[in-house]
């Protein structure tokens, strides 16, 4: 018994005198407990807000608003005069969806024809718009069979459903958790995987030689330049041959898919020349990957979105080419994004790639061609 209490107690001051074992025990537990969860702490989603916008102000718009506003899943928390106000209401995360009735709506259900009704959602959210959407389509849909039998009764013969639901999703076409999160992990799982190899690869020459390795600064540019066709060949291979066997969304645009591809691979060569420089092992390759993996996931925006992260953590995914890579790369392949619309996150890659390749050149001492990587200076 002395001894099992010996070794419980020395295990125990062995892992509180350690200050890696203490975070990697205890305070990713205690952190995960809080941040992880908080996403989904809404078991059953209900009493969602939503704006509204009627630009028809008639009997039956009203009606129509009274049956949604009467939904367990979905609230009217403001009405907004026109579909711009809206979207700021929607951005600005007061409402999860917007519902919106354009002039002439009751007009065409006189006329026997169908009303028009827009709901547009937030995807910051998928099970709460989901949750949101669906509920206000159950309403409309309710409130079509009433209007029907009105009207049936009105002019003497059987009519079609004055509004009719018709279900079109944009960009997630099956609405399924795949094609929304695999695609935004194809990025990170290229941009871990290369700079895996080459941590790998740096660390291993490092430790033969025993110093900072040093190169001539073409020598540097070929080896970015290998680098970033293996990236390139990854990266597409996800966004093509695999979306298309998985039968992922894709592509949408595929200029701007290579623009953004090309760019993002570019940006993680150079950071991980920058990073790879100061390991001085093989195996500091693997336990960067292994800490930095989580973090990077949760940086990019796709598990948890930009617009619900504090302002700090959004500028700092900003310095890491995953966060505007995987932005760019998904909106032009998915949701097929013009060049425009895709700017500022190729700036943001392009900045990025002068920035980690001026300090990779910086860190690698570049000097004039004489030979090849050669030992130099210092640790």
């Amino acid at each position: 018994m002395s001894g099992l209490r010996a070794g419980f107690s020395q295990t125990l001051r062995a892992i509180a005198g350690d200050r890696y074992a203490m975070v990697a025990m205890i305070g990713a537990v205690l952190l995960y407990s809080v941040f992880y969860p908080s996403a989904y702490r809404h078991q059953v989603a209900g009493n969602l807000p939503i704006v509204v916008v009627d630009q028809d102000h008639s009997r039956a718009s009203r009606a129509l608003l009274q049956r949604v506003d009467a939904l367990r899943e979905v609230r009217i928390a403001a009405g907004a005069p026109d579909l711009p106000a809206a979207r700021r209401a929607l951005e600005a995360g007061e409402a999860e969806a917007i519902v919106l009735l354009p002039p002439g709506f009751e007009r065409d259900i006189l006329r026997g024809g169908q009303g028009q009704v827009v709901l547009l959602g937030n995807g910051a959210y998928l099970g709460r718009s989901a949750t949101a959407l669906g509920g206000i389509a159950e309403a409309v849909t309710a409130y079509a069979r009433e209007a029907a039998a009105a009207q049936a009764a009105f002019m003497g013969v059987p009519v079609s459903p004055p509004v009719q639901v018709v279900h079109r999703p944009l960009f997630n076409t099956r609405e399924g958790y795949g094609s929304s999160i695999v695609s935004g992990v194809s990025e990170l799982i290229v941009h871990q995987t290369l700079l895996l190899g080459m941590g790998v690869l740096l660390g291993t020459r490092r430790q033969a030689l025993g110093r900072r390795l040093q190169v001539a600064g073409r020598t540097l540019l070929g080896m970015a330049a290998a680098f970033w066709v293996i990236g390139l060949c990854g990266l597409l291979f996800y966004a093509g041959f695999t979306a298309w066997v998985q039968d992922y969304p894709r592509g949408g645009s595929l200029p701007g898919l290579l623009l953004a591809a090309g760019l993002f691979v570019a940006a993680t060569v150079a950071f991980g020349l920058c990073v790879g420089s100061l390991f001085d092992t093989r195996e500091r390759a693997f336990q960067y990957v292994t800490a930095v993996s989580i973090p990077l996931f949760f940086l990019s925006g796709l598990s948890w979105p930009a617009a619900m992260s504090p302002p700090a953590l959004v500028a700092l995914s900003k310095l890491l080419p995953i966060a505007p890579g995987m932005s760019a790369v998904v909106r032009a392949n998915q949701m097929g994004a013009t060049l425009t619309e895709l700017a500022p996150a190729l700036w943001n890659l392009v900045a990025l790639t002068v920035l980690y390749g001026l300090l990779a050149a910086w860190r690698f001492r570049v000097v004039a061609p004489a030979g090849g990587m050669a030992a130099g200076g210092a640790r």
